[in-house]
C-alpha cells in the first residue's frame, strides 16, 4: 500500500487517538474544511485501511423532515439532527415587514403608538425613529497592512480581523524549524490578529480559510505546518478576547503575491476581507 501524504498521515493519526469521533470534530482540530477531511477518509477507508466513515441520524426527525417535505414542498422541519450543522449567513436577505398591514379606518386614531426604538437624544444626529428607513452602516472590506477590519461569523459573532504582517519571503523561519524548501519555493509567514468584539464565542480557527492572491487571479492555501518562532492559531476565540496567530504559506518562488483574503467559508461573500500588499 502506498504511503499516505502528510495531510493524511495527520488525519489517520487523529483518528487513531480516539479510535471513534465525528467528522467535524476532526476537521476541528486540524483546521481543516469539514467536505475534505470527509473526502479523505472515504478515499483512505476504500485504499483498504481498517477504517469506516458513516453517518447518523435520529430515525424519527428524519421521518417527520420528510413527511414535511411531501407535505409542503419543501423542508419545514428544525434544524439537522446530524453531527455537522451548516449554518447559512452572508448574501442572503431576510424579508421583513414593517408598520401597519392594512389600511388605517380612522383618519384620527386615539392613541398613536409610540415609536419601537430610538437611539440617541431626540432631534440629534444619533436619533433615528424605528418606522422610517435607517441607513445601514458602511463597512470597509477591504484595507492594507496594519487594517482592521470588521465581519461576523457563521455563528453570528462580531470579529475584527488586523493584518499584523507578511513575512515575505520567510525561508529563515520555515528552515530554522526543521522544514525544508524545495528548489525554487519559498515560504511566507502571514500574522494576524483577530478580537470577538460580541457576547458569542467564534469557535472555528481563525485562519481556516486564509489565502494569497497571486498577480495571475491565483490563490494559495495555507500549508499544514507550524513554526516554534511564530505560533499557530488556535481552535476559537471567546467573547472579548484577542487571539494572534501565524500562518505558513509554500509558494512557487518566482509568484508575486498581491493580496491576503480572509473568509469564514470556503467561497468569497459578502464578509470576505481583502488587504492589499504592496511591492
Amino acid at each position: 500500500m502506498v504511503a499516505p501524504d502528510p495531510v493524511d498521515a495527520r488525519l489517520l493519526a487523529v483518528l487513531a487517538e480516539s479510535g471513534r469521533a465525528a467528522v467535524h470534530e476532526i476537521a476541528q482540530r486540524l483546521g481543516m474544511d469539514p467536505r475534505e477531511a470527509a473526502m479523505r477518509l472515504i478515499t483512505l477507508s476504500g485504499s483498504g485501511l481498517p477504517l469506516l466513515v458513516g453517518v447518523e441520524c435520529d430515525p424519527n426527525g428524519v421521518r417527520r423532515a420528510l413527511a414535511n417535505a411531501a407535505a409542503y414542498g419543501n423542508y419545514m422541519g428544525g434544524p439537522p439532527s446530524g453531527p455537522y450543522a451548516v449554518h447559512q449567513s452572508g448574501p442572503h436577505p431576510v424579508q421583513q415587514q414593517y408598520g401597519p398591514q392594512g389600511p388605517v379606518s380612522q383618519p384620527f386614531p386615539a392613541q398613536q403608538p409610540p415609536p419601537q426604538a430610538t437611539w440617541g437624544p431626540p432631534q440629534s444626529a444619533g436619533w433615528v425613529r424605528a418606522d422610517q428607513p435607517q441607513p445601514k452602516p458602511v463597512v470597509s472590506r477591504t484595507g492594507k497592512i496594519g487594517t482592521a477590519l470588521e465581519a461576523d461569523s457563521l455563528e453570528g459573532a462580531r470579529l475584527t480581523i488586523q493584518l499584523v504582517e507578511v513575512v515575505d519571503p520567510a525561508d529563515f523561519l520555515f528552515t530554522a524549524a526543521g522544514y525544508k524548501l524545495a528548489e525554487g519555493e519559498r515560504a511566507v509567514v502571514v500574522h494576524t490578529e483577530v478580537t470577538n468584539t460580541s457576547q458569542i464565542p467564534y469557535t472555528s480557527l481563525p485562519d481556516m480559510y486564509l489565502v494569497l492572491v497571486t498577480k495571475t487571479g491565483e490563490t494559495v492555501t495555507k500549508a499544514p505546518v507550524s513554526l516554534s518562532s511564530r505560533p499557530a492559531h488556535k481552535l476559537g476565540v471567546q467573547p472579548g478576547e484577542t487571539a494572534g496567530g501565524h500562518s505558513v504559506f509554500v509558494l512557487p518562488d518566482e509568484t508575486q503575491v498581491i493580496q491576503v483574503r480572509w473568509s469564514v467559508r470556503p467561497e468569497v461573500d459578502l464578509n470576505t476581507l481583502v488587504w492589499t500588499v504592496e511591492d
